[in-house]
C-alpha cells in the first residue's frame, strides 16, 4: 500500500488471520505494550566511533554496565540520565551513553533489576551487511522475471506479470493510443505488498537509491548482492536501479512525452504467488505528478549512467530526451491531478499540489543540462525544505542541488547549504529534546511512519555533510537505532536482521509461497496509530493506540506491517552513509 491515501481489504482470510494471532512476534508486541520495563537498543550493534546509546524504560539516575558476552567481563560502567516521560509511548525512558566503548567485540548492558540487554557487537562493518540486504530486498520483488535459487536460494520463485500485453484504460487514453491498445511495459519492482506498480513512488525510490551511489560510490563499487548482474562492470545498485528505470520508461506515451500514472489490475490481487496472479493489466491515468517525478528521475539517471555509457549505450542520451519530453508537457498540462477511475480499486498516490515535483524536476534537469531555464524555474517553485516522503519531493532538488553546490551561482549555493543545515538543525535539536532520542514527534507516526524516521536521518545525514556537525551525525545514528531496536516495542523492524523481528509482514509473496520466515530485508511500516486496518484484522487487535505502541506483526496490518520501495530505499542510503561517514574511532 505505502500510503494512507491508498487501501485494501484484508486479503489474508479471517481464519488465518484468528490463528497467526498467537504468533511469537505479536505476543512480544502486546508484551511491550503493557509497560513491561526493558533496555533498548541497536540489535544490530555499532560502529567503533559511532555514538551508542540505549534506553531505559522506568529507570533514570542509577549505574549501568556493560559486560563482554561470554565472560561477563565489566568493560565499561556509567549513569543514566534522569528518567523523562516520552509522550508518544506514555512511558518514563533514561539514556545510557556508551560511545567511549570502541573495542570491536560482542557485549550486554546491564541495568539493577532488570535483565541484561540483547546482545550487540561492536563491529566496523557494522551496517554493511544491512546495506547489502536492503538493496537485495528490491531484486526480490521484481516483476516480470523468475528469481533462480542461485540468487534467491529458498525464496526462488517463477516469473510473473510479464506486462507485455498491457491495456490503455479509457482514463489514459491518446489520439495515439487509444482506450483497448495494447503495449508492453516489461520490468520494474512491485510497489509494496501488492503487485501492482506506480510511477509516483518509483519516483522517490529510485532518486534514493541513485542518490546512495552517488554521494557513496565507493561504498557500492565492488559489492556483490547475488543478483544475476553481479560481476559485470557496472555496481549493483545500478545494475538494481536499471531494472526498474527500464520499466519507468515505458510508462512514457511516445507521442506526447506525458507519462502515465500506474500499471496496475483494477483491484488488488488475493494471497497468490506472482505467477498465480494473472488478472489483466491496465495502463491508467495521467498527470503531472507523474510526469514530473519521471522527468527528474530520468533527468538524474541521465547524469549518473553517463559514467557506464559502454555499458548502456545509447541510455543516458535517451533518458536525457524523455526528461525533456515530460517536463514540456508538464508545463502545458501544470495542474493534472490524477483521479481514480470509477472501475479502478488499487492505490491511488493522488496529489493535489505540483510546485515540489516542478522544483525537484527543474533541480535535475539544471544538473543535466545547465540550462538557466530549469535554475529559474527552481527558483520559482521551491519551497523550504522539509523531510522528503513520496507526497513531497521538493527537498530532493535542493539535497540534489547540494551536491553540485560547485555548480551553482554564489548566492544560490549559500541558499542550499542554509535550507539543508537549517533543517537538519532542527531535526538535531528534537532528537537532543527527546527522552528517547530520536527527532520523531507523536504527529510523525502515521502510515509508514519508519520511512520518517529514515527520510529524516538523510537528512540529518546532508546537514552534517554540509556543517560537520557531530550532532546531526549522531541523531542520524539514533534514527537508524530506532529502526533496528531501540524502539518501546523492542523489535528491529527489518525482517532477518536483528534477535526480534517481523514475522507476518502485509507482503503477498512472503505469506503465498509456503516458507516461515518473509523475504529478507524488508522494512516493516513501524507504528501508525491510524489503525486503518482495525476492521480488517478482526479476532487481532493492535497492543495499543499510542502513537509509538501502534504497530501489529500480522499479515492483516497493511496500515503498520506493510513493505514498500519506497520505505526501503532509504534503509539503503542511510545504512550505507552511516557506514561510510562515522569518524574512525580516536
Amino acid at each position: 500500500m505505502a500510503c494512507a491515501g491508498r487501501r485494501s481489504a484484508c486479503w489474508l482470510g479471517l481464519a488465518l488471520c484468528a490463528a497467526a494471532a498467537a504468533s511469537p512476534l505479536v505476543a512480544v508486541a502486546a508484551e511491550s505494550g503493557s509497560g513491561a520495563a526493558g533496555i533498548r537498543l541497536d540489535q544490530l550493534g555499532f560502529l567503533p566511533g559511532a555514538r551508542k546509546l540505549a534506553v531505559v524504560e522506568g529507570h533514570g539516575g542509577q549505574s549501568f554496565e556493560v559486560l563482554r558476552d561470554g565472560d561477563g567481563a565489566v568493560v565499561r560502567s556509567g549513569v543514566l540520565t534522569a528518567a523523562a516521560q516520552w509522550a508518544p509511548a506514555a512511558r518514563p525512558a533514561a539514556v545510557a551513553d556508551f560511545s567511549a566503548l570502541d573495542a570491536p567485540g560482542r557485549y550486554r548492558l546491564r541495568v539493577q533489576g532488570l535483565a541484561p540487554s540483547d546482545p550487540f557487537p561492536v563491529d566496523p562493518q557494522a551496517y554493511a551487511g544491512l546495506a547489502d540486504a536492503a538493496l537485495k530486498a528490491f531484486y526480490f520483488n521484481r516483476a516480470g522475471t523468475a528469481l533462480e535459487p542461485r540468487h534467491a536460494g529458498r525464496f526462488a520463485r517463477a516469473a510473473g506479470h510479464p506486462d507485455t500485453k498491457v491495456v490503455i484504460h479509457p482514463s489514459a487514453a491518446s489520439a495515439a493510443r487509444p482506450a483497448g491498445t495494447v503495449v508492453a511495459a516489461p520490468g520494474g519492482w512491485y510497489d509494496a505488498g501488492d503487485y501492482n506498480k506506480y510511477v509516483v513512488n518509483s519516483g522517490i525510490t529510485t532518486w534514493s537509491l541513485l542518490a546512495a551511489y552517488e554521494h557513496y560510490p565507493e561504498f557500492f563499487r565492488g559489492r556483490d548482492l547475488g543478483i544475476p548482474e553481479s560481476g559485470d562492470a557496472v555496481p549493483d545498485i545500478l545494475d538494481e536501479a536499471w531494472w526498474n528505470l527500464r520499466w519507468m520508461l515505458a510508462m512514457q506515451d511516445p507521442s506526447d512525452g506525458s507519462v502515465y500514472h500506474k500499471l496496475t489490475n483494477l483491484a488488488f490481487d488475493g494471497e497468490l504467488m506472482p505467477a498465480q496472479a494473472d488478472k489483466p493489466r491496465y495502463m491508467v491515468g495521467k498527470g503531472t505528478a507523474a510526469a514530473l517525478d519521471f522527468a527528474a528521475v530520468m533527468a538524474m539517471a541521465s547524469r549518473i549512467y553517463a559514467g557506464y555509457e559502454a555499458q548502456f549505450p545509447g541510455e543516458p542520451a535517451r533518458m536525457r530526451a524523455a526528461a525533456e519530453a515530460a517536463w514540456r508537457w508538464a508545463l502545458a498540462h501544470p495542474d493534472l491531478a490524477y483521479r481514480q477511475p470509477k472501475d479502478v480499486h488499487t492505490g491511488a498516490y493522488g496529489d493535489e499540489a505540483f510546485d515540489d515535483e516542478f522544483a525537484w524536476a527543474a533541480a535535475e534537469l539544471y544538473l543535466l543540462t545547465g540550462d538557466e531555464e530549469y535554475r529559474l524555474a527552481f527558483g520559482r517553485h521551491a519551497a523550504d525544505a522539509g523531510v522528503p516522503s513520496w507526497a513531497g519531493v521538493g527537498s530532493l532538488g535542493w539535497i540534489s542541488l547540494a551536491q553540485h553546490r560547485g555548480r551553482l551561482p554564489a548566492e544560490d549555493r549559500v541558499e542550499v547549504e542554509q535550507q539543508l543545515r537549517t533543517l537538519a538543525a532542527q531535526l538535531a535539536a528534537q532528537w537532543q529534546a527527546s527522552p528517547w532520542r530520536v527527532a520523531m514527534q507523536a504527529a510523525d507516526f502515521r502510515w509508514g511512519s519508519n520511512s520518517t524516521v529514515l527520510n529524516q536521518a538523510l537528512v540529518l545525514l546532508q546537514g552534517y555533510r554540509l556543517s560537520g556537525e557531530r550532532a546531526q551525525l549522531d541523531a542520524a545514528q539514533s534514527q537508524l537505532d530506532w529502526v533496528l531496536g531501540r524502539n518501546p516495542l523492542g523489535v528491529s523492524f527489518v525482517t532477518g536482521q536483528g534477535v526480534r523481528t517481523p514475522m507476518h509482514v502485509h507482503h503477498r509473496p512472503s505469506h503465498a509461497d509456503g516458507i516461515d520466515d518473509p523475504l529478507p530485508g524488508w522494512l516493516s511500516g513501524g507504528p501508525n496509530p491510524g489503525q486503518q486496518d482495525a476492521k480488517d484484522c478482526r479476532g487481532v487487535a493492535y497492543p495499543s493506540s499510542l502513537p509509538a505502541l501502534s504497530w501489529l506483526d500480522h499479515g492483516c496490518s497493511y496500515a503498520s506491517n506493510e513493505v514498500a520501495i519506497n520505505w526501503n530505499a532509504p534503509l539503503v542510503y542511510v545504512a550505507a552513509a552511516l557506514q561510510v561517514l562515522t569518524p574512525a574511532a580516536p
